[in-house]
Order: C-alpha cells, then structure tokens, then sequence
C-alpha cells in the first residue's frame, strides 16, 4: 500500500497533453487526496468523538457544530493545536466561527423553517454558481439552436439536480424553474428577431387577440417581452421539459 502511494505522489501529471514533473501535493481532482486526507486525519475525528462533539468532515473540509460561540472558539483552539501537531496549518481566510447558516458544507448550508426547524438548502454561493452557468449556456451570443441549448442544459442539470436532491428548498427550486424558462423564451425571441416572425410564431402557437400588440411594440425587448403571458402561452414550462430540459422544483 505505501508503495502504491508513494507511486501516486511521484508521478506526473498531463497538462495540454504534456507529461510534467510534480514536486509536491497530490494530483487535483485525484482519489488520492481525501484518501490521504482521512488517514491523516483520522486522529482528529476520534478525538472529535471523544469529546461528544457532532461534527462532518470530507478531506480537509470539516464542521464543528456546538451550543454557543464561547464553546465553538474553544474548539477552534483545541483543532488548530491538533492540527499543527500534524504539521498541518488551518486556513484562517477560509475558517470561521460562526452560525452553522451562515456557513456551508460541499455546496450546501442550513435555513430555519417555522417552529424553528432546522433545514438543508443549496448554500447560496453554490446557487449563484449554478445560475451563472445556465446564463452561458442560454446565451443570447451563441447561436445554436434551443435543441442544442436544451440538451446542455440536460446534462448539467441532471447532475446538479441530483447531487443536491436532498436540499429542502422546493420554492427556490420553483423560481429557478421560472427564471431559467423565462431565459429560454427570451432565447426563442431572439431567433424570431423580427416582429413580422414574432407575430407568425405566436399566431401559430396559439396566442390571439389583443396578446399579440406585443410582438409590434416590443419587438427587442427580449427580456420583457419573454415575462409576458402571450409567451406563457406559446411557449409554456411544459414544452421546455418535452425538450428534455429537467424541471428542479415541483411537477
């Protein structure tokens, strides 16, 4: 077993199909590291144990949870004497005392729900994060079609959608449906671009009437236009999931 880590830690690593030399730390992404990782820092979570204290720990990314601020500054104490006992350094940029909804935990945080309740949600950072890579894959700019754009989005959101199942959010979830949907019928109006084709589509999906003075009036405004109900109605949330793009909150 030593033999076999120690051939981990001595191999190279590939960068732009360049084979490189490596000096030190282990390869990124690898299964080595948070295998080393809980060797190393299996003394850490027995004495955790022994203490009573709750705790979750991945690799090095580990949470203390006690009853008050005097108890959590303790703990912190005790922690980064053990660690330096390891010849391991805590990363005080990243490391805090703090309300456990305050923090986050591989993407996740907490929230109170009524009677006080604690419960689990997608930390907000990790939400934005997820946001912002919906807003490259339903570019304006792209110029691909919503069957490209709706099969991107399937492969990212069934990942995503899966890794934080367990997230009690169902209305945040709610709202990203709407908003990724108005994102991608603003997307459809951009390739409409005129408001002679706007009116066409709309005609043709089912929208009349007096609904359809939008497609003269606001024939750029995509982003406005795409919250409008004549969009609702020609281009629903069910016809997004009929292309394949994953609802994240309720059905």
């Amino acid at each position: 077993m030593l033999r076999l880590i120690r051939r981990y830690l001595e191999a190279g690593i590939l960068a732009d199909g360049v084979v490189m030399d490596r000096h030190e730390g282990t390869p990124q992404g690898g299964p080595l590291s948070p295998l080393l990782a809980n060797v190393l820092l299996d003394v850490v979570d027995k004495k955790l144990e022994q203490r009573g204290h709750r705790f979750v720990r991945y690799a090095d990314d580990c949470n203390v949870y006690v009853q008050s601020k005097r108890a959590a500054e303790r703990v912190m104490g005790k922690l980064t004497q053990l660690y330096a006992q390891l010849k391991l350094r805590v990363n005080t940029e990243k490391s805090a005392v703090a309300p456990a909804k305050d923090r986050s935990f591989l993407g996740f945080s907490f929230w109170y729900a009524k009677g006080s309740v604690v419960k689990r949600r997608v930390a907000p950072k990790a939400l934005e994060t997820m946001k912002e890579r919906l807003r490259e894959i339903t570019s304006r700019n792209g110029g691909r079609s919503l069957i490209k754009v709706a099969a991107e989005l399937r492969s990212y959101l069934t990942g995503w959608k899966a890794y934080f199942r367990l997230a009690d959010t169902p209305n945040v979830f709610a709202d990203v449906d709407k908003w990724l949907h108005r994102r991608l019928r603003m997307l459809m109006l951009k390739q409409w671009k005129r408001g002679r084709t706007m009116y066409r589509e709309l005609q043709r999906r089912g929208v009349g009437g007096a609904a359809l003075w939008i497609a003269a009036r606001y024939g750029r405004s995509w982003w406005h236009v795409a919250a409008h109900k004549a969009l609702h109605i020609a281009l629903p949330g069910a016809y997004f999931v009929s292309l394949g793009v994953p609802r994240l909150g309720p059905s």
